[in-house]
């Protein structure tokens, strides 16, 4: 994951939607989380700043959510509500011992496991992020692209989002997509940039179907 502040190189995408460039498809996006888990999130986000730890505790709580995204024995685990919560708390005991997490990031995990709220874990861990985001003026952003683009593409795709944005902060999550063909697409906030061979064959059937139902 590639992430920057302004002054720096770029972290990460970041982007309002001001004036997009040209052959750029905006598209909405939605979506519901539970209240429980923004409570949850928004105690860990107000501790952390508490005791000055906030950059330490967002780095956990991303490792934690790439963790359980590929681990899917690692996810039924701590999700069961039949496994019993003393298992539950090893396996957490060892996650924080082998990825140092913050004393804070292992004792609120205990905490979910006392209350059984581990099933909200990656809700918890997507209000958090939206909330660090909030307070750090961070912009967060999916790259996709047909092959891996190099450090030096990714700060330059992310520094010109950060000029359309005005973000403070860039936050890039690039994934490989070889459906794309080539080129790449942007997704952030509620909006997506899509600059990608497949988005442009796709933009020009699009005009040409049209162009036929007029003719």
């Amino acid at each position: 994951m590639l992430a920057a502040r302004s002054t720096s190189a770029p972290r990460a995408f970041s982007s309002r939607t001001t004036a997009a460039p040209r052959g750029v498809r905006v598209i909405a996006m939605a979506g519901k989380r539970n209240d429980v888990s923004d409570s949850y999130a928004k105690a860990l986000v107000e501790l952390a700043e508490e005791k000055n730890t906030l950059e330490s505790v967002h780095a956990d709580v991303d490792t934690l959510a790439g963790l359980v995204s590929a681990n899917q024995k690692l996810a039924e685990l701590l999700f069961n509500p039949v496994v019993e919560s003393g298992k539950k708390k090893a396996v957490v005991a060892k996650i924080s011992k082998e990825a140092g997490f913050q004393k804070y990031t292992t004792n609120f995990l205990n905490l979910l496991v006392e209350k059984d709220r581990m099933n909200l874990l990656n809700e918890i861990c997507e209000s958090f992020e939206e909330q660090y985001c909030t307070l750090t003026d961070t912009q967060v952003a999916t790259l996709r692209s047909a092959v891996k683009l190099e450090q030096e593409q990714q700060f330059l795709i992310a520094k010109k989002l950060q000029e359309l944005t005005g973000s403070k902060n860039i936050k890039l999550k690039p994934i490989i997509d070889q459906s794309l063909v080539a080129g790449f697409v942007v997704e952030y906030g509620s909006s997506q940039i899509d600059l990608s061979v497949r988005g442009q064959i796709e933009k020009v059937a699009e005009e040409l179907t049209r162009s036929m139902a007029t003719a």
